[in-house]
């Protein structure tokens, strides 16, 4: 398999890798590693044998005193290692710990803090468009940025199987849920809920189950990594706001596996969705990777003005919003203009599917898909366009 290089700098002392599987994680540590030491729990023995006795882990390290990197992947599956890690690093000041995870459920209820900050935290996500050589909109629509799924040769079958990982390997094997076939209901129903405001009480009722069942699972979506929720932006509001968060699955071809379609769908408002997501994603990635700190929100106002997105940090302060057409209106740029009066400090942008790049009043309106493939860490949103 060709490595494709990532944008995440590497930091030069002991960190956690988080991210979804599929990210590419193991594949693009081994790469920039590849004499480190190399503890893959996910291999069964190497899971008996560090559950029994964790310490084992610094008897790997004193035999290959040589080696100064050492990789610890998918270091939730056995908490307990993280003692050994921490003493480690107390007593081996030369040596750098890597811990990989896709899952956040058991180091947070302790875990991580057992480092006491001695380990920084780092988050892998999907491709960004700008690392791969060619990319193609509509493809990655469809199917996704997940470096599993790029690389397969079918990959509307890898798709299909990627929630069964997780119903089995994750949720099922820890004994998270009490009913899989419930879980698998959220799932779907849940898909619907993707790049809105997610009404508990609705997906409750098409999963079958109580609401409370469906906060729990939105718990254990979001630990496992593969969903977040977006707050409202609400410094210095001159409206009343929204008080409900937006909810995003990670990656857009994770969203369309799970997504059902049918004669009532209309394809325009699942490829909606599957736009927004997709710039979600990246406007996620470029935050994980660039030099300066930006927080991520949406806008919406109680009268139904929305922002789609509110980039906002100590250098830059954005609005995007995103449309799937190939033509833009002037009722198109009514939530951007409303925010750019509250907020003229912002610099306020439109993307959508045409080729041309427009200036309407204080709007710029650029082309989506070039606006993905100019997104870089460190440079501002718009640089290049």
């Amino acid at each position: 398999m060709e490595i494709v290089p990532r944008f995440l700098p590497i930091p030069e002392r002991s960190f956690f890798l988080f991210g979804p599987r599929g990210t590419g994680k193991t594949t693009w540590l081994e790469h920039r590693f590849p004499e480190a030491v190399m503890v893959n729990l996910l291999q069964p023995e190497v899971y008996r044998a560090m559950t029994a006795r964790p310490e084992r882990l610094a008897e790997l390290v004193d035999g290959a005193p040589e080696q100064q990197v050492v990789i610890v992947d998918e270091v939730q599956r056995i908490p307990e290692l993280l003692n050994v890690v921490h003493d480690m690093i107390e007593r081996r000041p030369g040596h750098r710990f890597i811990l990989t995870g896709s899952s956040a459920r058991k180091l947070r209820r302790g875990g991580v803090d057992l480092l006491a900050g001695r380990a920084i935290v780092r988050a892998l996500h999907p491709f960004m468009a700008a690392e791969l050589a060619e990319f193609r909109l509509a493809s990655a629509l469809e199917s996704g940025l997940l470096p599993l799924v790029v690389a397969a040769p079918n990959r509307a079958e890898v798709l299909r199987a990627y929630a069964s990982l997780y119903l089995e390997q994750e949720v099922q094997a820890e004994g998270w849920v009490r009913s899989i076939g419930s879980f698998a209901r959220f799932l779907e129903a849940v898909s619907f809920s993707h790049a809105n405001v997610i009404n508990i009480s609705n997906v409750a009722r098409e999963s079958e189950v109580e609401r409370k069942t469906v906060t729990g699972y939105l718990e254990v979506l979001e630990d496992l990594l593969l969903s977040y929720r977006l707050p409202v932006f609400t410094r210095r509001a001159k409206r009343k706001t929204a008080a409900h968060p937006k909810f995003y699955l990670f990656d857009a071809g994770v969203y369309r596996s799970l997504r059902p379609g049918g004669p009532l769908d209309r394809p325009g408002e699942i490829e909606g969705a599957a736009l927004e997501g997709l710039v979600a994603q990246h406007l996620r990635a470029w935050i994980a990777y660039s030099d300066s700190e930006f927080d991520m929100y949406y806008w919406r106002t109680r009268s139904g003005v929305e922002v789609d997105f509110v980039v906002y940090g100590a250098e830059g302060f954005w609005a995007l919003e995103v449309k799937n057409t190939s033509r833009v209106r002037p009722e198109d740029l009514r939530g951007l203009k409303s925010f750019k009066a509250d907020y003229p400090e912002s610099e306020v942008l439109l993307l959508y599917r045409g080729s041309d790049r427009l200036k309407m009043g204080n709007v710029s309106c650029l082309p989506v898909e070039g606006f993905l493939r100019e997104l870089r860490p460190s440079r501002e949103l718009n640089a290049g366009l």
